[in-house]
Formats: C-alpha cells, sequence, structure tokens
C-alpha cells in the first residue's frame, strides 16, 4: 500500500524521534532497548522529551471517578507539543495513610480492583495509538498513593503517617524503608507486580510484555533506602535484595522490556553514590529527580534573590548524575524536575518565569548530551495539570475529587504542575522538542 502524504510526514516525524510508529498493516514498533549509554529504537536513538502523567489510568477507568474523553484530549495537547513519554502510576493502595489517591489498583481489603486496571488498559491503548510509551511505576516509597507504607499496614498491622506532628521527619521515611526487610510486605507488593506485569491489555487483547508502547517498568516512585544515615546504613543489604529480585521477577515475567529502579540518586542516600550505583547495578538505565525548592536549593518567597544557588546546585546534580552514568555505562534518564510558580502561588494564570528558566536550564543541559553522545538519554517534566484545575479555593485535594492534576493529592493543587494555559513553559517544551527531532506533524 503506497502510503499517503500526511502518513509519510508522520512516519519522517517518527523516524526524527527515534520512533517507528505502528499503523494498521505495518509491523509493531521495536521495543526501546539500551546500548551503553544510549537507549534506541529499531537503529535510531530514543529521544525522551517527556512528562509525568501519574494519573493516567483514573482518567482512562469506566467509571464515575474516570474521564477517558479527557484522557484524549491530554494526551493530544502533549503529543502536539513534542511529548513522546508518560510516567504514569500502575501501582496505588488503599489503607489508612491521610492523603492517598482513592481508589487504588488494589482495594482496601486487598483485593484487586478491576475497573482500574482496565482504566490502566485503556490508557496504555490510547498512549500506543499516539506512537508514545509510558514507564509504568509498580509502587511508591512515599504516602500519596498508600504504596510500601500501606504493603507495611497489610503485612504487620502497623504504619506511620507522613507529616504527622507526632512522628517528625525522618520517622515515616525510616518507617517506610521498613517494607524492605519484611518478607509479608515484599510479597504483596510482588503479587502486585506479576498481576499487572503478566497482565494482558482488555483493549487491545495484547500482553503487556509484548506492548512496544511500554518504555521500561518501575520498581517504585523514588524508592529510598531511609531517611536517616542509620536507618540507610541498617537497610542497605535489604534495599539491594528487594531491587535484585524485583527486576528478576520482572524479567522473568516480560524479558523484553527495560527495568528501572525510580530513584531520585543521591538525594535519596544522604549524598552517598556507592549507593547510587550499586543501586543502578541490576537495572537498565539510572534515573535521578530535581526538587530545589523541596530541598532547600531555592527559597519560594524568593525565587529572584536565590535562583543563582539553586540553579547552581542542581546543575551540579545533573552533571554528577551524568558521571556516575557514565562509571556504570548505563544511560541516565532526569525522569523528574519541578519547580514553583513565582511567588509560590498555585492557580493558572500567574507568571512562571523562573520556572520557565529552570525548565530551560535542565532542558540544556539534556540537549548538550545529546549533542556530544553523552549519557542523557532525556528528560520528564513534573508534572501535567492540562485542563484540570483546583476544586478548591485553598487548592487542596479532597477525596471524591476528580480533576486529577500532576500535583498529586498530598501536595497543593498547582504548585508544581503544568496548565494548559501556561503560554511561556509551553513554548520553551516546544522549543526544547523540536531540538530533539521529537515534534510530531500535525495529524
Amino acid at each position: 500500500m503506497t502510503p499517503d502524504r500526511r502518513h509519510t510526514l508522520a512516519l519522517l516525524g517518527a523516524a526524527a524521534a527515534g520512533l517507528m510508529l505502528g499503523g494498521a498493516g505495518e509491523p509493531p514498533a521495536p521495543f526501546v532497548r539500551r546500548d551503553g549509554l544510549a537507549l534506541r529504537r529499531g537503529d535510531a536513538p530514543y529521544r525522551i522529551v517527556g512528562a509525568n502523567l501519574w494519573y493516567a489510568a483514573w482518567l482512562g477507568a469506566d467509571a464515575d471517578y474516570g474521564d477517558r474523553a479527557r484522557l484524549g484530549r491530554e494526551l493530544d495537547r502533549l503529543r502536539a507539543l513534542g511529548v513522546g513519554n508518560l510516567r504514569i502510576m500502575a501501582s496505588a493502595e488503599e489503607g489508612p495513610l491521610k492523603h492517598s489517591i482513592r481508589p487504588g489498583f488494589s482495594r482496601a481489603d486487598g483485593s484487586a480492583n478491576e475497573t482500574l486496571l482496565a482504566g490502566l488498559d485503556f490508557a496504555m491503548a490510547e498512549i500506543a495509538k499516539r506512537g508514545m510509551t509510558a514507564v509504568l511505576v509498580l509502587g511508591n516509597f512515599w504516602e500519596w498513593s498508600g504504596g510500601f507504607s500501606t504493603w507495611l499496614y497489610r503485612a504487620t498491622g502497623r504504619y506511620v503517617d507522613a507529616n504527622d506532628p507526632a512522628h517528625p521527619w525522618p520517622a515515616f521515611a525510616d518507617s517506610s524503608a521498613g517494607f524492605y526487610a519484611n518478607a509479608g510486605a515484599v510479597a504483596l507488593y510482588h503479587a502486585h507486580v506479576r498481576r499487572v506485569v503478566a497482565r494482558r491489555n482488555g483493549v487491545t487483547g495484547r500482553l503487556y510484555a509484548d506492548d512496544p508502547a511500554i518504555l521500561s517498568w518501575q520498581l517504585a516512585n523514588e524508592p529510598r533506602p531511609g531517611g536517616s544515615d542509620a536507618m540507610i546504613a541498617r537497610t542497605a543489604d535489604a534495599y539491594y535484595d528487594w531491587i535484585e529480585a524485583t527486576a528478576k521477577l520482572i524479567r522473568g515475567l516480560d524479558p523484553g522490556h527495560l527495568v528501572s529502579l525510580g530513584q531520585e540518586g543521591t538525594q535519596a542516600t544522604n549524598g552517598g553514590e556507592a549507593m547510587v550505583l550499586r543501586a543502578h547495578r541490576d537495572v537498565d538505565y539510572l534515573t535521578a529527580h530535581v526538587w530545589p525548592l523541596n530541598w532547600g536549593w531555592v527559597d519560594g518567597g524568593d525565587l529572584a534573590g536565590t535562583w543563582d544557588r539553586g540553579s547552581a546546585l542542581s546543575a551540579a546534580y545533573v552533571d554528577a548524575h551524568a558521571r556516575l552514568a557514565e562509571t556504570l555505562g548505563k544511560p541516565l534518564v532526569i525522569e523528574e524536575f519541578g519547580f514553583p510558580r513565582d511567588g509560590e502561588t498555585y492557580a493558572p494564570g500567574t507568571s512562571t518565569t523562573w520556572r520557565d528558566r529552570f525548565y530551560a536550564m535542565i532542558q540544556n543541559r539534556v540537549e548538550a548530551s545529546w549533542r556530544a553522545g553523552g549519557p542523557i538519554a532525556g528528560s520528564n517534566f513534573w508534572a501535567w495539570n492540562g485542563e484540570a484545575r483546583a476544586a478548591h479555593g485553598d487548592h487542596r485535594f479532597r477525596d471524591g475529587d476528580r480533576a486529577y492534576m500532576g500535583d498529586p493529592p498530598h501536595e497543593p493543587q498547582g504548585w508544581y504542575g503544568l496548565f494548559d494555559s501556561d503560554a511561556s513553559s509551553l513554548a520553551q517544551l516546544r522549543r526544547h522538542a523540536a531540538r530533539a527531532g521529537a515534534r510530531h506533524p500535525p495529524q
């Protein structure tokens, strides 16, 4: 069949991005694979211009909390911006922790929520239709999706709630890190991993293991070995064992896809580079997250006055992890980077001057690595709010809210997320995508 002009342009645009888009009568695109310091798809480099869209499965659910029409609109917006990769949650556990999203992939009684799993199926089918890929996150160190603390609660009946004044930092992080050494909690988590990785998509009929729209399976969001130095030292061996065992489990179920850890980098290990190197031994590429406000590198009330220090520390953090990636001979993805709006406001329509500068600084480093043949495969900004708007004047998420944003339920709605009206930030993203060759022609 001779392709028409529009189809030919789409294929050319995909090839420029290192993608092979599958259409009717065409073979499926090959899986993304690791080749030394690079990610490749077929014979072309695979450069990630990505977004975090944790809530994709919730929008994809055929339920009162779902909104499939909105999911389609958001994916179309992102694709038009040149975004080709999404990092989404494929896990969430209902339990007693405050500010955890409900419903979850597993209910409070431990049973699987087939409706939300079907929402993941629908989301993956829509992502595949658009020639995009996804990183599927199979767990969470933090409370906003239940995560490790909820698996521990189910195994032991005990938990520590995040931000509880009776248990100040690092009590929650140390408690959550107890997950790795608890055989019962890890067994519950591994049962969820098996359920998802071995799943057949109910929309496409394709096994997830055969789906080229999956870029990688990710063990968890920001899995730390602890908060305190003492807990990190005590947990290290169990932490490494969990990484090794989970990576082996995933590859046994699906040998074709990449496996990633989801770690922040040295911020997760209280500065320990050796732990980062060891933690990434059994996975295919390194990850790093960059959060200058959360880490105290900038002051939200004085972004102008603290910008120089914050940007310098952020740049050094990226450079340090590129060096670690080269040491391991593996690619690096800056899979989370976030910055507040000017004045640390939350509402759409407020200015994003300093955020735009931060995005440009991260993306310029990514582009420099592309030009030099370095280890940075790309980046995913945190996160996409799209057309969603906060339902309440205090910008807080409440149980039952359906206007999901990139800002998860424990955070102010609009804190870090990118709205569809943030014109200057979107322009910056388009420029970056164009330089990656990831801008798809309109269809």
